[in-house]
């Protein structure tokens, strides 16, 4: 901790540099003005100082040399004719202006960070509660993830993500995203995750569930919405996938979201739905699908789900992020290497500006092995990896 949180606290090692250079700029100004003589006036420069100090210490500390400034002023005007002259005296008061606004601007800027800390802490807090962080390994598999909120200091928008443990014994999976932004989609993405991890243990079939999260959701967007019209708006694209502990096939229920990612054997597949599922929300205003995808989930095979924020993520030119190539040039050989290079990756083509929250989740079948280069391939069934710029999103 150093002097912009409280006195007397000594500055970090960097810091204590810029200190030093401060205080050698009074004497330096001093000095020169004093030896050069009445002809110029090099006084007002010694605002200099407290301004520099406000740069990296607190409102105390850049008072304080404000104050060594003062002082210095003081002792030139004594050497050039005294404190009563008019030059001296305007002198003086201008550097005590100057140097009181810039200890107030310190003050505002402090209070402003403050606050923020405050709030971000309130933010992780709520994430950890609403979004329960998976583990790190649940039954046989590895599972590393990211959310990053597009909303300014919050860390949780209207993606969704949870992990849960069934008796058959399986791992169940729920990826999704909320239509639209603000407090309501954190809200109605709470909801649906509660649902999911209640309903998770409680019904054999995927299909069983995703109709017992679709009437929870439901019920959550009649008890919100403003009138009926709102509520047919409101919707929630997602995946949810069963992964068995013993057996090497996963099933999946798409209702409405980008096909998840499969790393297998050094090869990158897109686990499209032949028939997808509508939102939920949706499932009675649409033809219910039940019908689910079954796929090989292999020891060493690592599965990449992730939301429409990632793949429609734009660069400063327009472009959208290229996940699947992009992943294909990575070399990670765990989730966690995955996750770090995506993130990376991400924030590079956006120029660290998210207009929309993204959140994927990698999971890994153990015993893992370190997987050759991939390369990208379209789906078995022949068809081509979907282009972000031509797929209208459902979710936003």
């Amino acid at each position: 901790m150093d002097l912009r949180s409280k006195w007397g606290n000594r500055l970090p090692e960097h810091r204590r540099g810029l200190l030093v250079t401060a205080l050698a700029l009074i004497v330096a100004i001093a000095v020169v003005d004093i030896g050069i003589g009445t002809s110029v006036h090099l006084g007002p420069l010694l605002v200099i100082a407290p301004t520099l100090t406000a740069s990296f210490a607190g409102p105390r500390l850049t008072a304080l040399v404000g104050a060594l400034a003062e002082a210095a002023l003081v002792i030139i005007a004594i050497f050039h004719g005294g404190l009563t002259t008019t030059n001296h005296v305007a002198q003086l008061i201008a550097l005590a202006v100057l140097s009181a606004l810039v200890v107030f601007v310190c003050y505002v800027r402090e209070r402003h960070a403050r606050e923020l800390s405050r709030l971000r802490s309130v933010a992780e807090t709520a994430q950890r509660v609403l979004l329960r962080p998976p583990p790190r390994r649940i039954g046989p598999l590895r599972v590393a993830w990211l959310y990053l909120a597009a909303e300014d200091e919050a860390q949780i928008g209207g993606d969704l993500l949870a992990v849960a443990r069934a008796a058959h014994p399986c791992t169940r999976i729920l990826i999704g995203d909320v239509r639209g932004h603000g407090l309501a989609s954190v809200a109605e993405a709470s909801a649906a995750m509660s649902a999911f991890r209640e309903c998770a243990h409680r019904y054999g079939s995927l299909p069983e569930l995703v109709t017992a999260v679709e009437e929870s959701v439901c019920r959550n967007l009649e008890e919100e919405a403003d009138t009926a019209h709102d509520a047919d708006e409101r919707f929630i694209t997602a995946v949810v996938i069963d992964i068995p502990d013993q057996e090497p096939q996963a099933e999946m229920l798409n209702c409405g979201h980008p096909p998840p990612l499969l790393l297998h054997g050094g090869r990158i597949t897109f686990l499209h739905s032949r028939r997808p599922a509508p939102p939920l929300g949706l499932r009675a205003l649409c033809l219910t699908s039940d019908s689910t995808d079954r796929f090989t989930f292999e020891p060493g095979d690592m599965l990449l789900l992730y939301t429409d924020g990632v793949v429609e993520a734009r660069s400063p030119t327009g472009a959208f992020y290229p996940l699947a190539e992009r992943v294909a040039s990575f070399r990670a050989s765990s989730p966690d290497a995955l996750v770090h290079e995506i993130h990376r990756d991400l924030l590079a083509h956006t120029g660290e500006q998210l207009t929309d929250d993204a959140a994927f989740l990698i999971i890994e079948r153990t015993p893992s092995r370190h997987p050759h280069r991939p390369h990208l391939v379209s789906h078995t069934d022949g068809s081509p990896p979907p282009n972000p710029a031509d797929r209208r999103s459902t979710a936003r």
